[in-house]
């Protein structure tokens, strides 16, 4: 079977986010009481401080006229997000520049386009990227199904497309600034003696 070659660069595997680093992430964010509260405005603070160009850009969206629902979604899952690859890559997560941010944004552009021209094309952008990041995506999809389903009669659709799209951006910028662990690419070979 011929694929074609998708705009979007792969996401290398040593930054993949587990699915218990947004499991972890989900409950800490369920917790409801003070000390909570302060732990989610402090990481909404380093969110701001260490991602700015990734922030404003979901500041944009988020600040957009959105129905509730969307609202309450997309602060959910670009917190959720940007926690885990946080609590997974701690140091080894480059802040994420504006130009960066710039191509992300255009390759997923492209790769709609692209797949939008060949009506014979089997696999969506959001499919592409979620190869790249199955945890990921996994757990983006449960939580809009869920606000979907809750919400059926009074969600506006368009809105949380718009959310799931800054959510896609914001796995791929995330993805792509994980460095290297500082061995990557080293091969290692052992030797044992007698």
């Amino acid at each position: 079977m011929w694929v074609r070659r998708a705009a979007i660069r792969p996401v290398p595997s040593f930054a993949q986010v587990p699915l218990r680093a947004l499991s972890e992430v989900e409950e800490q964010l369920a917790e409801d009481d003070e000390e909570a509260r302060q732990k989610l405005d402090e990481a909404f603070a380093r969110f701001e401080q260490t991602q700015p160009a990734l922030a404003d850009r979901i500041a944009q969206v988020l600040g957009g006229p959105l129905d509730e629902t969307a609202l309450a979604l997309g602060y959910f899952l670009t917190l959720a997000v940007w926690l885990a690859f946080d609590n997974v890559f701690d140091e080894d997560l480059a802040e994420v520049t504006p130009l960066a941010l710039a191509g992300v944004e255009e390759s997923l552009k492209l790769d709609e386009q692209l797949r939008m021209a060949d009506p014979a094309e089997a696999v969506d952008s959001d499919d592409v990227i979620a190869m790249e990041q199955p945890d990921v995506l996994s757990f983006v999809h449960e939580h809009v199904d869920a606000a979907l389903e809750a919400n059926a009669s009074e969600v506006d659709v368009d809105d949380v497309h718009e959310i799931y799209r800054v959510v896609l951006i914001e796995v791929l910028a995330l993805s792509y600034a994980v460095r290297p662990p500082t061995n990557w690419g080293i091969q290692m070979t052992t030797e044992f003696t007698a």
